[in-house]
């Protein structure tokens, strides 16, 4: 299994950010999967899921409305595009393939600062 993000960096707060996730190893379609991220000196905090056809989404109240996970089957990607960042999201942003983040890439560092 492997996943690789991309698409982190430094942003102002009220930016945006798109993330990409490619993955390998294993079958993707089949797979529900989720973004989790771990802020400096934190624990792993579930940011979002995707089910394994895209039907179903759902957010941590943090970042709902905000955010937004797809994903495309054809390609093996997972994406999660982030508006209206605030400093409370900086963190290390990791795709999974479990809610635990037991099996992660990783990560791609977002950084939101002034």
């Amino acid at each position: 299994v492997q996943l690789v993000e991309s698409g982190g960096g430094l942003v102002q707060p009220g930016g945006s950010l798109r993330l990409s996730c490619a993955a390998s190893g294993f079958t993707f379609s089949t797979y529900s999967m989720y973004w989790v991220r771990q802020a400096p000196g934190k624990g792993l905090e579930w940011v979002s899921t995707i089910s394994a056809g895209g039907s179903g989404r759902y957010y941590a109240a943090s970042v709902k409305g905000r955010f937004t996970t797809s994903r495309d089957n054809a390609k093996s990607t997972l994406y999660l595009q982030m508006n209206s960042l605030k400093p409370d999201d900086t963190a290390v942003y990791y795709c999974a393939r479990d809610s635990q983040g037991l099996v992660r890439g990783r990560g791609t560092q977002v950084t939101v600062s002034s």
